[in-house]
């Protein structure tokens, strides 16, 4: 069918990927040639559209443009007899003289295919490729945009496209943030930097910082050209070379380009010196050798009137002093008086609205020379006193009620805090923190109790006088707030306001969120054991604590209590009677219930008969009857657990025997668990419904008081119990190997992996351990309470039943400690000391020595009170097995009683104790005490031999303890 001249003024439209073409024909005029194909872009929402257009493009986007594709045709022979036409070429000729919509059809699909309309070609450009990867909606669709968009990118390269080589590096930048590999361009990256142009450079840095790191071996190709354009004539060619180096720069690099850096330092432009300085510290930082190549030249540039030139030289200063000593030294002597001059002019200048920030003249500057000052007076008393005037002009002058005053305000406190500054300037920093605590900006007030904190080690009475204002900042309604104020107000405590702030904090503990009532009550029991100066105030504010956040009161807490309870006769009368109210008012404390019960199952007839009354109390009545109701009331609560409802059978029990008319009622109550599910509860039931029956006979003794518990013993193995979990807590935070750890007594304890490999403590097997004869405490209450007291072992010397306790009590988890002075924990009892034993290298172990080799005696422990001495004796045949004779000698002039010699030895070696000679050791030396310890080395010549020891003992009555590790021990053995 031949085309009419309507036919040819008709668009066709034909679809190539991702796209919608239209195809109009044209004539052409004078000079006729073969049909030629344009694409043009079309409007997409043109009204056009011709038989082949796709009805269903609606789900193209709208942003995306349509191409026409416009078919150029030979003029057909027209009407016009005046003009005379050109003849046709070889080429027309070949084509119908009026083409079919069919051919033409064919010749546009044709060269839609030649033309390849891909928006993934690399001709595209940035933008469309990133709205393609943004219009996916699954992560497949992504990834195949993506993997195309690199296919892409990947034959451009291997075809060594110059024209699009910088659209392909955005690309590759773009696809690289998104996560996806792109190392097959980095290559690219020099190319682009190797160029001549400004754009290219530009382009090829930004895809070198982003793409390379200075791990990567390509850096070192690229080092000729960042050379070439740091020496360049234009300035930011300069720039953009200063910048990548600063960001990738590696330790080769900065030597090979710091010679250049140098002399940027000394550049015309503000913009070179400020990239300069700033590259400048990434080379220091990278090789710390080249920082006195660039002490003149910062100093230098404290002279400059650009901020930015000084922040970045601030800063430099600041890199310096870090990386050597040298620098420092030099720096204190050369730039303190341009900092200050520096500081005061920024202070003191006139409005400037390039700098200015809420009225403030380029805090940002302020901050980074405060920075720099602090560092350089940090243990220096002459640079702190240089710097003392500016400090207090900056804090008395800079306005405080805009954020950037804040900052310039904070920085200035630090920076008043980290130097030597005279004790007036320090009251006016602390001052200053007081005034944030009042800020109504959260973050203020958080910054200013932690600035606060570390105040307390330099002026604790200057930071006592905001103590009302912290404690306000307890109750704040922001949960950081509180926990950081509560952690400052425990450390304000002392003995002179100990009651005042318990009564506050107790106060509180009754409203505070049930979130921060676990904090609280640990700080306030912490505070009330720690400052108790008598043990009915003691007891009165536990009391409170029990009462109102009993089920946050660890059992370490109550346990102690109750010991303490135990050895007040004179307040057990007293102490029963308030737990008796207490329980009554609030028996949902868990806590309150078992320190509750257990007091009126031991001191129940002083409950009924008003023992002991104080003059403070107020006398009640309470009937036997009551005194089983309480308790039956605890034991039936729905929410009271196993351990409370088996300490409310014990109770229960006692009071048969100290209330025989209500034997029969608590026999029924008893009864009542005899079918629990619980297995514990069933058998205390029926074992104590049988000793209520059937034992009369013993019931009164077997049910008598419990013996006092020893509160010295306890609290020592409490206390060692918690420096050995700190020790645990702060050696697991321990980031490095050789780093040391300051614990709360002040020691510098070493990280314990030598100790740990030497004594084998990674095993979940426990040391063998053996000790001389103690008493032993009374296993009942050790099954009531859940603690061990002390070490219980038999008579002879035979071996302890109980290892487990024996190891607690020794805390052979904790780390090893180093020789030096007796040194008191805050967890020790008042006397109590703790010694360290220098640990001796051990010298190689000849395997051929001799068996009966005599061993030379070594001193095993030295303390100021105390000395030790070890002599050796091997079996023949048996180089296993050692007999060790210590004899132990007091240096003092006072007679230690109740001597008491422990120790615990790692896995593989047994150890075995003989009894002491004496538990008497004379004072200043004139007698001695011996023991004879029996050890087998089962691993004798490959591990050596290792032992923790522990001595308590006590002086005119008052406890002492004393331990420490020995591994000076002679090779062989």
């Amino acid at each position: 069918m031949a085309a009419t001249r309507e036919d040819w003024s008709r668009p066709l439209w034909v679809h190539g990927p991702g796209r919608v073409a239209s195809v109009r024909s044209a004539w052409w005029g004078s000079d006729p040639k073969s049909p030629q194909l344009i694409l043009k872009k079309t409007n997409p929402n043109a009204s056009e559209r011709g038989p082949f257009a796709n009805r269903n493009s609606h789900h193209h986007h709208h942003h995306h443009h349509r191409h026409r594709l416009l078919l150029l045709l030979p003029d057909p022979p027209g009407r016009r007899r005046r003009r005379r036409r050109p003849p046709r070429p070889a080429a027309a000729r070949s084509l119908p003289r009026r083409p079919t919509l069919d051919s033409v059809e064919k010749i546009v699909e044709d060269f839609a295919m030649d033309l390849a309309i891909n928006p993934f070609s690399s001709g595209t450009r940035l933008r469309d490729m990133i709205r393609a990867i943004r219009a996916c909606k699954t992560a497949a669709e992504e990834r195949a945009v993506v993997r195309r968009e690199c296919a892409a990118i990947r034959a451009a390269i291997s075809e060594g496209d110059q024209d699009y080589r910088h659209r392909n590096m955005a690309k590759l930048m773009f696809i690289h943030m998104l996560g996806y590999p792109t190392h097959f361009g980095q290559m690219e990256c020099l190319k682009l930097i190797a160029a001549a142009g400004f754009p290219e450079k530009r382009i090829g840095y930004l895809g070198l910082m982003l793409l390379l790191d200075e791990r990567q071996e390509v850096l070192m190709l690229v080092t000729n050209s960042l050379k070439q354009d740091l020496n360049h004539s234009n300035q930011f060619i300069v720039g953009l070379a200063l910048c990548a180096l600063g960001n990738i720069c590696s330790a080769e690099m900065a030597r090979d380009l710091s010679p250049e850096v140098e002399r940027l330092l000394q550049s015309r432009e503000p913009n070179t010196k400020k990239k300069a300085a700033l590259c400048s510290i990434r080379i220091v930082r990278k090789v710390p050798d080249l920082a006195e190549n660039f002490m003149g030249s910062a100093v230098s540039l404290l002279k400059e009137k650009h901020h930015g030139v000084l922040i970045s030289a601030v800063q430099l200063c600041a890199e310096l002093c870090k990386a050597s000593k040298e620098a420092l030294e030099y720096l204190r002597k050369n730039c303190l008086d341009g900092l200050v001059r520096i500081l005061r002019d920024v202070s003191n200048s006139s409005y400037a609205p390039e700098y200015d920030i809420a009225g403030i003249t380029d805090p940002f500057l302020h901050i980074r020379v405060l920075k720099l000052m602090r560092i350089l007076g940090q243990g220096d008393a002459d640079c702190s006193e240089f710097v003392n005037d500016i400090l207090a002009q900056v804090a008395t002058k800079t306005e405080s009620n805009k954020n950037a005053g804040n900052a310039i305000l904070y920085e200035c406190v630090e920076t008043i805090m980290g130097i030597e500054a005279t004790s007036g300037l320090r009251v006016l920093a602390i001052n200053i923190l007081g005034r944030f605590l009042s800020n109504r900006d959260n973050n203020i007030r958080y910054v200013a109790l932690n600035m606060l904190m570390k105040a307390m080690e330099v002026d604790t009475q200057a930071v006592q006088r905001h103590r009302a204002t912290i404690l306000e900042c307890v109750k704040d309604a922001d949960v950081s707030i509180r926990k950081r104020a509560l952690e400052l107000v425990y450390l304000l405590v002392n003995d002179a306001n100990a009651k005042s702030l318990t009564k506050e904090l107790v106060d509180y503990l009754e409203v505070s969120d049930q979130d921060f009532k676990d904090d609280l009550t640990a700080k306030i029991c912490s505070i009330v054991e720690k400052f108790s100066q008598d043990k009915l105030w003691y007891l009165d504010q536990m009391f409170k604590v029990l009462s109102l956040a009993g089920n946050y009161v660890k059992d370490d807490v109550w346990h102690a209590l109750i010991v303490l309870i135990s050895n007040a006769s004179e307040l057990q009368g007293y102490s029963v009677r308030s737990l008796y109210k207490a329980l009554l008012a609030c028996g949902e404390q868990e806590s309150l219930v078992r320190v509750a019960v257990w007091c009126i199952g031991e001191y129940g007839e002083m409950l009924v008969n008003n023992v002991g009354m104080l003059d403070i109390e107020e006398p009640i009545t309470v009937t036997e009857s009551d005194a089983v109701d309480a308790v039956e009331v605890s034991l039936k609560r729905y929410s009271a657990d196993v351990t409370t409802r088996a300490m409310c059978l014990v109770s229960l029990l006692k009071l048969s025997s100290r209330f025989p008319p209500t034997s029969e009622r608590i026999k029924e109550i008893v009864a009542q668990n005899k079918g629990n599910t619980v297995l514990e509860l069933q058998q205390r039931s029926i074992e104590f419904n049988s000793i209520i029956q059937r034992h009369q006979s013993i019931k009164s003794s077997l049910l008598e008081r419990m013996p006092v518990i020893d509160e010295a013993s306890y609290l020592a193995k409490r206390a060692a119990s918690t420096q050995a979990t700190i020790s645990s807590d702060k050696l697991a935070a321990a980031a490095t190997p050789g780093s040391s750890l300051k614990l709360p007594n002040g020691v510098a304890k070493p990280p314990p992996a030598p100790l740990a490999d030497l004594l084998d403590l990674s095993s979940d097997d426990a040391p063998a351990t053996t000790s001389a004869p103690t008493t032993a405490p009374n296993d009942f209450l050790q099954d009531l309470l859940g603690i061990g007291l002390t070490d219980t072992s038999t008579a002879g010397g035979a071996p302890s039943a109980s290892t487990d306790i024996l190891m607690d009590l020794l805390s052979i988890g904790s780390s090893p400690v180093q020789n030096g002075p007796p040194t008191v924990s805050n967890f020790s009892l008042p006397g109590q000391a703790e010694t360290k034993v220098a640990p001796v290298t051990p010298q190689v172990v000849d395997l051929l020595d001799d068996e009966n080799t005599a061993y030379p005696p070594i001193t095993a422990f030295q303390s100021a009170a105390l000395k030790i001495t070890f002599n050796f004796k091997k079996q023949s045949g048996k180089p296993q097995e050692t007999t060790i004779h210590a004899s132990f000698t007091n240096l003092t002039s006072n007679t230690f009683t109740d001597f008491i010699f422990q120790a615990a030895v790692p896995k593989f070696i047994q150890l075995r104790l003989d009894p002491a000679s004496s538990n008497t050791l004379p004072a200043s030396g004139n007698d001695s005490v011996t023991q004879s310890l029996s050890v087998t080395n089962n691993q004798h010549g490959q591990k050596p031999l290792a032992m923790r020891i522990r001595i308590t003992y006590k002086v005119n009555g008052e406890d002492r303890l004393e331990q420490g590790q020995i591994n000076n021990f002679p090779a062989g053995l």
